[in-house]
This record gives C-alpha cells, sequence and structure tokens, in this order.
C-alpha cells in the first residue's frame, strides 16, 4: 500500500488530485490530506473513503514550520512510510506594485511563507522517507513561475522561488532515486485568484485575469498526477506556456505584451 500526502486538498486542484487517486488506486493508498479548512477536509476525505481509499485529514497552516513538521510525523505514526508528497498548498495575489503602501508589504512576505516556505518545510520532513521509499516530490507551481505577470510581482517571486529550489533539489535527489516534478499550470477555473491577497493585503474578491478558456480543475490535476506516475521533470501543461517559455529565450518584449493582454482592463497599470 502506497501513502501519499497532499497539501492544500481541501479544494480546487488539491481535492480534485486526492479524488483521482483515490478513484485510481481504492484500497491499495493510504491519503494523507492538508489544509486549514478543516470541514471543507473532511468532506474530501469521506469522498476518497467512498473510492476504497484510506484516509487522514490533518488542519494545517504550511506557512508555520511546526505544523508542517507535524503533518510529516502525524503521517508516519498513522501509516509509516511516504510514497509521494504533493506540496499544492498556495495562495494567489494581485496587485500592481506601484499601488502597494510601505505599510502593506508585509503580505508579501506572508505570501512567500505559504508558497515557498510550505513546501520547503514538508519537503524537509518528508524527505527521509521519501529517500527510503524512493518516492516521488510534486511542487505545484505556476506559469508566473516562469513568465513573470505584470500585477503579480509577490506571486511570480513565490513561484519563480519555487522553481529554482526544486530544480536544485531534483538536481541532488538525482542519484538516491527521488523524481522531482515541477507543475506549471496556467489560468485553471478555481476560485484561487479571489480569495488572495489585494494590494492592501485584504482578499482581492474577483481575478484580475482574463479567465475565457481556463483550464478544468479535473484536467489540470489528471496532468499533474501523469506527470508524477512518470517521474518527469516538468509539467507544463497549455500550448500558450510552451510558446510563452521559449519564447521569453528569443523575443522576451513579445512575452511581456502577451503577459499585458492577459490581464482585465481594470487591472492594467495606467
Amino acid at each position: 500500500m502506497k501513502t501519499m500526502v497532499i497539501t492544500g486538498a481541501s479544494e480546487g486542484i488539491g481535492a480534485e488530485m486526492a479524488r483521482q487517486l483515490a478513484q485510481r488506486h481504492g484500497a491499495q493508498l493510504s491519503l494523507v490530506l492538508a489544509a486549514r479548512n478543516e470541514q471543507a477536509l473532511q468532506a474530501v476525505a469521506a469522498q476518497c473513503q467512498a473510492s476504497g481509499a484510506a484516509t487522514l485529514a490533518v488542519r494545517t497552516d504550511v506557512s508555520e514550520q511546526s505544523q508542517c513538521s507535524a503533518l510529516i510525523a502525524a503521517t508516519l505514526n498513522r501509516f509509516g512510510r511516504i510514497d509521494a508528497l504533493i506540496n499544492n498548498a498556495g495562495m494567489s495575489a494581485q496587485a500592481l506594485f506601484a499601488e502597494v503602501r510601505a505599510e502593506d508589504l508585509g503580505w508579501y512576505e506572508q505570501l512567500m511563507k505559504i508558497n515557498l516556505w510550505g513546501s520547503v518545510w514538508c519537503t524537509h520532513a518528508a524527505l527521509p522517507a521519501l529517500k527510503q521509499s524512493r518516492g516521488r516530490i510534486v511542487a505545484v507551481s505556476s506559469l508566473a513561475g516562469l513568465v513573470g505577470v505584470p500585477g503579480r510581482t509577490a506571486y511570480s517571486a513565490t513561484k519563480f522561488a519555487m522553481t529554482g529550489f526544486f530544480e536544485a533539489l531534483r538536481a541532488e535527489m538525482k542519484n538516491v532515486g527521488v523524481s522531482v516534478t515541477t507543475a506549471y499550470p496556467g489560468v485553471v477555473a478555481t476560485q484561487i485568484r479571489h480569495r488572495g491577497f489585494n494590494a492592501a493585503g485584504a482578499p482581492a474578491g474577483s481575478s484580475g485575469l482574463k479567465e475565457d478558456g481556463a483550464m478544468s480543475v479535473e484536467e489540470c490535476a489528471r496532468l499533474i498526477l501523469g506527470g508524477m506516475d512518470r517521474r518527469e521533470r516538468e509539467v507544463v501543461m497549455s500550448a500558450k506556456g510552451k510558446i510563452g517559455r521559449w519564447l521569453k529565450l528569443l523575443a522576451p518584449g513579445a512575452v511581456e505584451n502577451m503577459a499585458l493582454a492577459a490581464l482585465k482592463d481594470e487591472a492594467k497599470p495606467k
């Protein structure tokens, strides 16, 4: 029986990955689900149990190192092993840098704690068990971690940091049998952008990006899990993302124009 840990598992991409894994593996899988919203987490756990998976729901705020360590300790105490760690917990933000007051910059640091440090702390705590199982690490980044997106300076900074950290870790793990897969979703049909920070550090309440043609949560989860199964280095899951990544090397100005075009008019710099 394999044991997999998913952070940010109470809704959106994390919850859908949990459901798909449970449907695929049934009684051969133990799932540890982590998030801050315990009620929503328990609901996802019940759905996974209905597919036959054993589950453990652990209320976790990944911006606290002690809670990340406690999550991994609870996993090992209950199931004795970890075969995959999916670092999916994250928060969005939409704010033009010039509109952020100096006294509000603290939320930039908080966003880094959630998006980068939460992944670092969970991975560090789980690494001995993952090395023992020759397991898999997944980092759910964003296209904003490959191309800087205007209005998302804070978010892009956290996701670029994830990209660098997990790229270096992948090389370190190459000879010990632990794979590291970094996923780069584009715009996915979730509420993450509505709940992210605005310039004042309050919930944004809406998305600053054009969301026509947003990828479904189901498709995004399927692509990430496929990359994990195949131990792929990276999963760039849209044609625009793949083109933009290489075009950035050849015509960076064109990529900046593409990024600006992805913003709603009211979110563009004036």
